[in-house]
């Protein structure tokens, strides 16, 4: 008689955890299914050449990404790939949304978004430009699914509906493992799964913090508020000047503008010069582009999407006159800001 009042507490405790959650289980559900309502319903993002082709996006993600870097490059420089990793990652994201919202196998599906979420924060936690929009996106996403997972879903569930109509597939024990209901585990066991999975979480939130955005100890930054590109690979051989630029920092909404490229010699006198006039008109057939994200002339400049990263090659008969030594390429964006590198010319 005992046993079977606490099992009838612990289903009614369960219940209530599960009401509870509610909010949290509509809103966090919606967060995905909208993305999946907003690129293949309110328009088409999955387009490769319409303007906002999510996969663009996701090679936003490639500089700073952590720990997950060489997948994202993988997929960025095989666009078929990329397509159906979207196509798949989209779709996924609706599936698991809704039927978080309907709470059907909710456990299962939080399971899904504590994935999905762990996914966002280790790939954009570094992006947002007033705040750090990705990585709360993330870390919120990873205490919901967990938290979910532990709850379940209550009356207003497709789970407990199921349930009530004595549904054969809810008598299995797998049931309360991926839908609701009571969680087969001690409540001794449970409060240290509680416990544990909560500062584990809190330890992922604190880490990633840190070390995208310096928010627990040192300086506060943020990566994507200014433009910071990469210079590398700079070469002179006979009439051509080469180099290789990689946009790494900087609001992922717009690109950094470039209106100079110049060469100077060792004694600080300017031999080349390309205004922003002359970026604006470059050959298409001089950049060679890395990723999907494109490098190219703007109306005034030439445009460097964050993430982009491309090999520039410049032609002048002036280069052909250059004698073997040192000198200098410095890039100017439009903000003001400039890089530079040191060329060697051999003779």
């Amino acid at each position: 008689m005992r046993k079977q009042q606490a099992n009838t507490i612990s289903a009614q405790s369960y219940q209530l955890a599960g009401l509870f959650t509610l909010s949290i289980r509509l809103v966090v559900g919606w967060t995905y299914f909208s993305a999946f309502w907003r690129r293949l319903i309110l328009e088409n993002k999955l387009d490769p050449d319409a303007a906002g082709y999510i996969g663009e996006k996701f090679n936003h993600f490639l500089p700073n990404a952590l720990g997950i870097k060489p997948i994202i490059e993988y997929l960025v420089t095989h666009p078929e790939a990329l397509w159906w990793s979207m196509a798949s990652f989209t779709i996924i994201e609706g599936i698991v949304g809704l039927l978080f919202m309907l709470g059907l196998f909710t456990r299962l599906m939080s399971v899904g978004v504590f994935s999905l979420a762990m996914g966002i924060l280790l790939s954009a936690g570094w992006l947002g430009t007033t705040c750090l929009d990705e990585w709360q996106i993330g870390i919120l996403g990873l205490a919901a699914g967990f938290t979910i997972f532990l709850s379940g879903s209550g009356k207003h569930s497709l789970d407990y509906w199921f349930s009530s109509r004595s549904y054969i597939f809810t008598k299995h024990k797998w049931f309360t493992t991926i839908g609701s209901g009571v969680l087969a585990v001690e409540p001794g066991r449970l409060q240290k799964l509680v416990v544990i999975g909560s500062l584990s979480i809190l330890f992922m939130t604190l880490f990633t913090n840190q070390y995208f955005h310096g928010g627990v100890w040192g300086t506060l930054h943020n990566k994507s508020i200014k433009p910071e590109l990469s210079l590398s690979d700079a070469r002179l051989t006979q009439d051509k000047l080469s180099f290789s630029v990689f946009r790494v920092e900087g609001a992922d909404v717009y690109g950094s503008f470039l209106i100079g490229i110049s060469l100077f010699d060792a004694n600080g006198d300017l031999l080349l010069h390309k205004d922003g006039n002359d970026l604006a008109k470059f050959p298409a057939e001089q950049i060679q582009n890395e990723y999907v994200t494109k490098v190219k002339p703007g109306a005034h400049s030439l445009v460097i999407p964050l993430g982009g990263k491309a090999n520039l090659t410049i032609h002048d008969e002036i280069l052909v006159k250059l004698s073997a030594g040192e000198y200098m390429l410095l890039l100017t964006d439009i903000s003001g800001k400039t890089w530079q590198q040191t060329i060697r010319k051999s003779g």
